[in-house]
């Protein structure tokens, strides 16, 4: 085994860290040395209404040593986010990590969706983790130092019946990690995408009770902490639930070059087969990859 992973030194913001997912991040980042911003604005999980979460997770960590503070703070608000990461810089000296977990549920199929309810899932999951991530993100670069985890779902990455609105939300935030690892890699400043299956107050009516228990939260937290450790890559997206961890990739096919009255609606469809042929594909690093497939194609005899 490697040597312990260890946060001491760094300093912690964790969203939507009231229960769930983030609580279980908190407690383990606390517990292995980090101090811990504890945000949660304490809704429901439609976003409504509102708690006093975060002061317990921080009334927990404190009873085993550790050192958090409280923040309300609505991700959705780029002020109060510039607000959250101001306080933790007054109380100590930084912010090295950001884990963007907050979120929201309104799941109605496409049809049924209120426009309001697509657009606040959206607001909260990919404009919320942009928000607290550019409140950061300064700093990560004057320090030469950050890392930065996204949570997207199973839903952004492959689809699921009746959440438009969260899946459009999770597979953004893959994208804005892929850009992001780019921009951070000079500053070393490392961003990652999780996608948890876990059982949570989020899915607690999807889950039956054993499964439910099998999922626990603490079961994804060691992906979670290796992704936003001192030894962390940069650019993954990985799968993580019951004590299970996978990647998961976007890639491209080599395809097929159309000339000539092949260049036309039915010689894609005749070619599709080729197109589609998955034998040497390849996952681009950056999206400059895919003109230069198309240029080697067209270089080809």
């Amino acid at each position: 085994m490697p040597s312990p992973i260890r946060f001491d030194g760094r300093v912690a913001i964790v969203t939507g860290a009231g229960g769930g997912l983030g609580r279980g991040y908190a407690l383990e980042l606390a517990r292995r040395g980090a101090k811990v911003v504890v945000n949660d604005l304490g809704g429901t999980r439609d976003g409504t209404g509102h708690s006093d979460a975060a002061l317990a997770v921080v009334d927990e960590i404190r009873s085993a040593g550790g050192e958090a503070m409280a923040n309300g703070g609505n991700v959705a608000d780029y002020d109060q986010m510039v607000d959250m990461v101001a306080r933790a810089k007054d109380a100590w000296g930084g912010v090295h990590i950001l884990i963007n977990n907050a979120g929201v549920l309104r799941d109605k199929t496409f049809a049924k969706m209120d426009p309001a309810d697509f657009e606040f899932v959206v607001r909260v999951h990919l404009i919320g983790s942009a928000f607290a991530t550019k409140a950061c993100w300064e700093t990560f670069r004057e320090q030469n130092y950050g890392r930065v985890l996204m949570t997207s779902s199973s839903t952004g990455l492959f689809g699921n019946f009746g959440q438009a609105n969260y899946g459009a939300a999770k597979l953004g935030l893959a994208g804005l990690t892929k850009t992001l690892s780019l921009e951070g890699a000079k500053n070393d400043i490392r961003v990652n995408t999780i996608a948890p299956t876990a059982g949570t107050r989020m899915t607690e009516d999807l889950f039956p009770k054993e499964a439910f228990d099998a999922f626990a939260p603490e079961k994804v937290a060691p992906g979670a902490l290796f992704l936003v450790s001192e030894d962390a890559p940069t650019n993954v997206i990985l799968g993580a639930g019951a004590g299970a961890f996978q990647a998961s990739y976007v890639t491209l096919t080599p395809g097929a070059l159309l000339t000539g009255d092949d260049l036309s609606p039915e010689g894609v469809a005749a070619h599709w087969d080729r197109i589609t042929d998955r034998a040497g594909e390849i996952v681009p690093k950056t999206g400059a990859e895919q003109a230069m497939t198309i240029g080697r194609l067209l270089q080809q005899p």
